[in-house]
């Protein structure tokens, strides 16, 4: 009869260290600890232990795991888990090998943003009361952030200087310290032309501030405060797809490449870096128009 199966202590040593270090979530560290538990028990099979596994055995268990049809998410899952556990050991000295550095991991099928209609998009605009203050900073906050694709953390924290009205243009400071200029578009230039003369002073009072949409404490929002807010007016406009922070800044660049925009142009816009960035709303734009075709074709 075989032994039940007990965990190498160095899993739960690693799992402490991991825990307080990184301060991963409970369901990370649970997944981690189910992963390494298992490739123990396939050593201990063996009669090889965890600081003593060469590559050659490594890659016959993940062999194993790949044919018994691992799902992509969960091989990249464990590929982290080992190259973290291995990477423990090598900083604590307790193997002089990694027997994970020469193996790479299996590259994931990348997943295309969710994005809104156009339908959608007027929807959502249309649905702030701009009687009332606060609702009326929102609504020139969504107009702002639709018409030129800032990221949420750009829009908050826009100040007055970074506003040239006269030109229609607003000048970002995006990742890594790059600057780049953003055309406004007539609707959203009458929108904050009219919350800049009309509701931010309400909202600021006395307060003297450059933040451009400020709290109702007259301080600088922050993205998770406007994150709820676009979710109430999506909600309200009864848009039941999938949202994120970045739902508006997807439908910028995917609308944009809809109407036939450049690539290297929506980059520019956007702030990315690489084209290859941008190239994943070319594959949105194409799968919509290919959901066109199919529903409105008569041979689709």
């Amino acid at each position: 009869m075989p032994k039940p199966y007990q965990a190498d202590p160095i899993i739960e040593a690693f799992i402490d260290d991991l825990w307080s270090e990184r301060g991963l979530s409970d369901n990370t560290l649970s997944a981690y600890r189910t992963d390494l538990q298992h490739f123990d028990q396939y050593l201990q099979q063996r009669g090889v232990r965890l600081i003593d596994a060469a590559r050659d055995v490594v890659q016959d268990y993940l062999g194993k795991r790949f044919d018994e049809g691992l799902k992509a998410s969960s091989q990249a899952r464990l590929m982290s888990s080992l190259r973290r556990f291995y990477g423990f050991l090598l900083v604590g000295k307790q193997i002089d090998k990694d027997p994970m550095a020469l193996i790479s991991s299996p590259k994931l099928a990348r997943k295309l943003p969710d994005t809104l209609t156009e339908a959608d998009i007027d929807a959502l605009l249309a649905e702030p009361n701009a009687e009332d203050t606060i609702e009326a900073r929102d609504k020139a906050m969504l107009e702002l952030l639709y018409a030129t694709g800032l990221r949420v953390s750009e829009l908050v924290g826009l100040t007055m200087e970074q506003l040239g009205l006269r030109q229609g243009l607003v000048r970002i400071t995006g990742k890594g310290g790059k600057e780049r200029l953003v055309p406004l578009g007539e609707f959203a230039l009458e929108e904050l032309e009219r919350y800049l003369s009309h509701t931010r002073p309400l909202l600021l009072g006395e307060v003297a501030s450059d933040v451009v949409f400020p709290s109702s404490r007259c301080r600088m929002m922050t993205r998770q405060t406007f994150w709820h807010r676009i979710k109430l007016y999506a909600l309200r406009a009864g848009i039941t797809k999938a949202l994120s922070p970045h739902t508006l800044r997807h439908a910028f660049a995917t609308h944009l490449l809809n109407h036939g925009a450049d690539l290297r142009v929506v980059q520019l816009l956007l702030g990315h870096s690489s084209l290859s960035t941008t190239q994943i709303y070319t594959h949105v734009a194409q799968a919509r128009l290919q959901q066109l075709h199919s529903q409105f074709h008569p041979r689709g």
